[in-house]
């Protein structure tokens, strides 16, 4: 199930139960790290998925319902903050995609992960470099774990004003960097993550 927009991937599965795993979060200061996972339904076309970076926040918004609506299985997870800073980043990205695929119903018969590495998960996996844009059901996860991250990141905003969560989504921008330092760290933010460190040092 390539699809006309997706290049053909070599995989070493052809039943219909294959999962598409992608996660959102790792980069920023603040917020859980959030991923999903979704079992496309052969039966149900949807147009226009592509890596959810390159799709504008109101199609992404669109797609979002149409994929939750479609699919044979879709669960989106994430990893605290708290767990960020245990376990590091890496880990706690690799935690919520098994949380992820563990909330699939059907559960998955093959897992295809973004990125070059694959969480321990109870069935064959594979990882895809680029994967968002190589198939799409790592593109419907990407959109669905980024638009539910992003809406934490405006709830976050609501919260606490004068960071600009909903604009930078909790990436070190400028304006980040310079509310933490004229406001100083939420309890949201990543102890774990050096900017935030070097606030609380201070």
């Amino acid at each position: 199930m390539a699809g006309k927009d997706f290049p053909p991937l070599e995989i070493p599965y052809s039943g219909t139960l294959l999962a598409g795993v992608d996660e959102v979060g790792r980069g920023p200061l603040v917020g859980s790290v959030v991923t999903a996972a979704v079992i496309l339904d052969p039966e149900q076309l949807i147009e226009g998925l592509a890596d959810s970076k390159k799709l504008s926040e109101k199609r992404r918004e669109v797609l979002f319902d149409e994929i939750q609506h479609k699919a044979l299985a879709w669960h989106i997870a994430e990893a605290t903050v708290e767990e960020i800073d245990r376990i590091n980043i890496l880990h706690a990205t690799m935690l919520a995609m098994q949380r992820a695929v563990e909330g699939l119903q059907p559960a998955a018969e093959f897992v295809l992960v973004d990125g070059n590495r694959c969480p321990d998960l109870p069935c064959p996996s594979m990882p895809v470099v680029k994967g968002d844009a190589r198939h799409p059901a790592i593109s419907a996860a990407s959109i669905l774990a980024k638009v539910y991250r992003d809406r934490q990141m405006a709830e976050l905003e609501k919260e606490f004003p004068g960071y600009g969560f909903a604009q930078h989504k909790g990436y070190p921008t400028k304006q980040h960097l310079a509310a933490l330092q004229e406001l100083g760290p939420t309890l949201h933010h990543r102890r774990s993550f050096k900017p935030v460190q070097m606030q609380l040092s201070l």
